[in-house]
């Protein structure tokens, strides 16, 4: 399971977003945390089609995006969220 946190580097929000992440990250220990920073790498950013940051995207173990959102999420949202990562 993945967890990109897709951030700018002028955004408060996206600090926060980053320490849920890795809270959240301690309650799945096959979880992977990315992070892409839009300056640095618009491409990416706009690969995935961003428009907001921060954005969180959750992807499975074969990489299929399973959830996104924007905003700053809670510990409780990112660990629901990542059920659906999960395998069956």
């Amino acid at each position: 399971m993945e967890l990109t946190l897709v951030s700018s580097s002028f955004c408060g929000a996206c600090a926060r977003t980053r320490s849920v992440l890795a809270d959240a990250a301690r309650f799945l220990p096959d979880a992977t945390v990315t992070e892409i920073d839009v300056a640095q790498d618009p491409d990416a950013a706009e690969a995935l089609d961003i428009d907001h940051t921060p954005t969180v995207i959750i992807r499975d173990s074969s990489g299929v995006e399973v959830f996104r959102a924007t905003g700053v999420p809670t510990v409780p949202q990112v660990l629901t969220a990542a059920v659906k990562a999960l395998p069956a």
